[in-house]
C-alpha cells in the first residue's frame, strides 16, 4: 500500500472546510488545518479548532496574505485543498505562488464546491464569482499545477431544510414557492459526503487534471420531484405557487446583497437547470457515485426524514 497524502486544508473552520478536515482525517491522511490567529478567541471556531487537535489534526496558524506562513504550510504536504469563501476566490493566486514555490505539492484543489463554472448560464451577479473561479481554474493550468475541480452541485443543509423558500425556517406545509416551472434536475448533497468524495481523489489517478461531479442517482431531482417527496412524507399536497422567469430575474436586479446573490445562483440551477444540462465525459471527469461505488451516501430522501 502506497503511503496516504499528507493534505493540507485552507479556510479549514469554514462552511465546508470543516467537514474537509474530519473527513481526510477519518480517511487516515495526515492532516494539517490553516486556520488563523484570530480563530482561536473566537467561540465557535475556536472549539472547532480543539476538535480538530483532539482528532490528530496539525493545526497550522496562517493566513492567505502571509506568503512565508503559506509556503511553510505548504511544504509539510503532499496536498492543498482550498476551502475559502467565494469572496476570497481570486486571492487563491496566493496559494498558486506559495504551491509554485514550494514546488513539493501533486495535487490542489481549489474552492468550487457548487456548479461547474465552464458550464454555466449564470446572470449577474454570480456570474462574476463564477468567472472569477474559472481565472483560477485558468491559472492552475497555466501553472501547470496537478488539480481536481470538485462540483458538489447544491449543499443539502443550504436547500433542503426549508426547501429554498425565502425566509422560511423549515420546510414548508402549507404553501410551496417553486421557481420557473419546477422541471430542470439539479442535485442535492450531503456535506459529509462531500467531503469524503473529495478525500477519496487526493491519491486516485484517475482524478488528475479532471472534474469530479458528485451526482449520486438518489439525489438528482427536480424541484417538483422535491415537492413531491416531502409531500408523501407530511401526507399533504401543497398549493404551489410558480414564479415565471422574466419575475425571478427582475427579483435579482431589485434585491440587496446577499440575496441578490442567492436568487441568481437559485436561477441557474433551477431555471436553467445549470446542474444537469450536459453530458460529463471521460475526456474532462467522472462522477463520484460510479468512481466510488463503496461510498454510503445519504439520499434526499433520508436527509428530509428529519424535518418530518
Amino acid at each position: 500500500m502506497a503511503e496516504k497524502s499528507k493534505i493540507l486544508v485552507i479556510g479549514a473552520t469554514g462552511y465546508i472546510g470543516k467537514f474537509l478536515v474530519e473527513a481526510a482525517a477519518e480517511q487516515g491522511h495526515q492532516t494539517f488545518a490553516l486556520v488563523r490567529e484570530s480563530a482561536v478567541s473566537d467561540p465557535v471556531k475556536g472549539n472547532l479548532i480543539e476538535s480538530f487537535k483532539a482528532s490528530g489534526v496539525t493545526v497550522i496558524y496562517g493566513d492567505l496574505h502571509d506568503h512565508d506562513s503559506l509556503v511553510k504550510a505548504v511544504k509539510q504536504v503532499d496536498v492543498v485543498i482550498s476551502a475559502v469563501t467565494f469572496q476570497q476566490i481570486l486571492d487563491q493566486s496566493k496559494i498558486l505562488d506559495a504551491i509554485k514555490e514550494a514546488g513539493n505539492v501533486k495535487r490542489f484543489i481549489p474552492s468550487e464546491f457548487g456548479n461547474d463554472v465552464d458550464r454555466t448560464h449564470a446572470v449577474e451577479p454570480v456570474k462574476t464569482n463564477f468567472a472569477e473561479k474559472a481565472n483560477i481554474r485558468r491559472a492552475i493550468e497555466a501553472h501547470g499545477i496537478p488539480f481536481t475541480y470538485i462540483i458538489t452541485n447544491c449543499f443539502a443543509g443550504y436547500i433542503l431544510p426549508t426547501l429554498a423558500q425565502p425566509g422560511g425556517t423549515a420546510p414548508p406545509r402549507e404553501t410551496v414557492i417553486i421557481l420557473g416551472d419546477g422541471t430542470p434536475k439539479a442535485v442535492y448533497n450531503c456535506e459529509q459526503d462531500i467531503a469524503t468524495y473529495t478525500i477519496k481523489t487526493v491519491d486516485d489517478p484517475r482524478t488528475v487534471n479532471k472534474i469530479l461531479y458528485i451526482m449520486p442517482p438518489q439525489n438528482i431531482h427536480s424541484f417538483n420531484d422535491l415537492v413531491a417527496i416531502w409531500e408523501k412524507k407530511i401526507d399533504k399536497v401543497l398549493e404551489k405557487i410558480h414564479i415565471p422567469e422574466e419575475h425571478v430575474l427582475k427579483q435579482i436586479e431589485e434585491a440587496p446583497i446577499p440575496q441578490n446573490l442567492m436568487l441568481s445562483i437559485f436561477h441557474s440551477v433551477f431555471i436553467k437547470g445549470d446542474q444537469t444540462n450536459f453530458e460529463i465525459e471521460a475526456s474532462f471527469g467522472h462522477e463520484a457515485s460510479q468512481l466510488y461505488p463503496d461510498v454510503k451516501y445519504t439520499t434526499v430522501d433520508e436527509y428530509l426524514n428529519q424535518f418530518v
